[in-house]
């Protein structure tokens, strides 16, 4: 009797050389931005030579890209899985709009506490990101972004009917930019540190300081065009 072939266990590297590129070029980015990193700067630092991110990456843009999606992908799925369950237990009503803030909020918040999955460095490097000037960088984070804003644009739209949607994109905008700030901005992170460590571990503490401040704005009354008008106007002859 031919007994039977178990297949031997893949061995894992600890430091695989893709892994090791990656974690190398994630903080390298993070500290000197795209433009001013170089292929030949990251191969130093992960010992390794050009072929080696050529063959795994192609070129410097893909390669950042790799950084990105590596966590931003299983961050928005969590998100998308987080909201898909929020629904299904609302429906057939629309999700009230602070447990839609923390279908984004949570896994986020879970990521900078995560430092095996970047953690804040990896929040500020995509902080930097969005300001960097490279027309790949804006045109790629918006196709990444997309599936996911689109569904949280979705359910917000249900839970606030009377909002035009060109409005609510902006408010969702500004929305996105205030969890990104307060995730990776320095001046947040002294303030989480001041919290006790219990506050400072507890997602539902956290966005309940958050919320109220987002839903302020996502729920103000519509601005009157006149009136938008006028305020400019005080602010620059105040200004000038």
């Amino acid at each position: 009797m031919v007994g039977k072939v178990i297949p031997m266990r893949e061995v894992r590297v600890p430091a695989a050389t893709k892994d090791r590129i990656l974690d190398t070029a994630e903080a390298l980015f993070m500290e000197h931005g795209f433009e001013a990193t170089s292929l030949r700067s990251i191969t130093a630092a992960a010992g390794v030579n050009l072929a080696a991110v050529n063959y795994h990456f192609g070129s410097k843009e893909e390669l950042f890209e790799s950084v990105l999606t590596r966590r931003l992908d299983p961050m928005n799925q969590e998100r998308l899985d987080l909201l898909g369950a929020l629904e299904s237990e609302a429906a057939p009503r629309a999700v009230a709009c602070e447990r839609i803030l923390s279908a984004m909020f949570i896994p986020a918040l879970r990521l900078a506490r995560d430092p095996e999955r970047g953690g804040k460095n990896f929040l500020r490097l995509l902080g930097r990101a969005y300001a960097d000037p490279a027309p790949f960088i804006r045109t790629f984070l918006s196709e990444q972004y997309a599936v996911m804003i689109n569904r949280f644009k979705a359910a917000f739209g249900r839970a606030l009917p009377e909002m035009p949607k060109r409005e609510l994109s902006w408010r969702l905008h500004f929305i996105m930019g205030a969890l990104s700030y307060t995730l990776a901005g320095t001046d947040a992170l002294k303030l989480i540190a001041e919290l006790t460590p219990a506050e400072a571990h507890n997602d539902e503490t956290l966005l309940r300081r958050l919320a109220p401040f987002l839903l302020a704005g996502l729920q103000s009354p519509l601005p009157e065009a006149s009136d938008t008008v006028a305020a400019l106007d005080g602010e620059l002859s105040h200004s000038g």
